[in-house]
């Protein structure tokens, strides 16, 4: 049995994909910041014996070393990292604070970046990992009606991030890639203030909006495949690839 990590996971996408990692019969470590929804869903995913928790923001170093630390204790290894924990809310370019950039820079780069450095070192010792970072289409595809200059920038770097580092660990059996999602429907729009999340679908060429399943999947594809590394990979419906007129 492989062990995978998830970070962000109480809710959303990091749920669906502790849920059908689970149901794949891996060994599961779930994260989230907030303590009483990470407890609810430890509770709602069951499979008790092959899942654990931990309550930590990953912009804390700490909590990147405790979520390794914790899959070794109760599992054994750490097959599997998937940064999904991040922040993302619209702000005007021109009211952005530095504690705001901070945050977004903290919170989606910063826990992304150490909390995969806590997970290389023993991927290193297995001698294989994959690394799945969950970054967004727009870094590739802006609009003028969401101005996001801050959390974009932090989810640039993240896939520039992915490239590199898939680059020199490729040599090491060290899979590094991204999803990067288009509009999913998750508790993610409400906190954008989009009430109405289908409301968005003319964005993609299918006409719909994706589910959190979808970006489970492809998360699923990219843990077990041993020849994909330092791809972007666009999960939008067709958003970056064109326009529907």
């Amino acid at each position: 049995m492989k062990t995978i990590i998830v970070t962000g996971a109480s809710t959303g996408i990091g749920k669906s994909i502790a849920q059908l990692f689970l149901e794949k019969g891996y060994n599961v470590v779930i994260n989230s910041a907030n303590l009483q929804n990470l407890e609810t869903t430890f509770k709602e995913l069951g499979h008790a014996n092959q899942l654990a928790m931990v309550h930590g923001d990953v912009s804390r170093i700490a909590t990147g070393k405790e979520l390794v630390q914790t899959a070794l204790d109760r599992f054994g290894s750490v097959d599997v990292l998937v940064n999904n924990a991040g922040i993302f809310e619209p702000q005007s370019f021109l009211d952005v604070e530095e504690q705001d950039l901070d945050r977004f820079l903290n919170i989606n780069l910063k826990g992304t970046y150490f909390t995969s450095q806590a997970a290389v070192k023993q991927m290193l010792q297995q001698r294989e990992g994959s690394i799945i970072n969950i970054g967004t289409v727009l870094v590739d595809h802006a609009i003028d009606g969401f101005p996001a200059t801050a959390p974009i920038s932090s989810k640039g770097g993240v896939h520039a991030f992915t490239r590199q580092l898939a680059a020199e660990f490729g040599k090491n059996n060290i899979r590094v890639n991204a999803i990067a999602p288009g509009i999913i429907r998750s508790p993610l729009q409400a906190k954008t203030g989009v009430d109405n999340a289908d409301s968005l679908a003319g964005l993609h060429l299918l006409k719909r909006i994706g589910e959190t399943h979808d970006v489970a999947q492809l998360a699923l594809y990219l843990a077990e495949s041993n020849f994909v590394t330092g791809e972007i990979i666009n999960l939008d419906g067709g958003h970056v690839a064109g326009h529907s007129i």
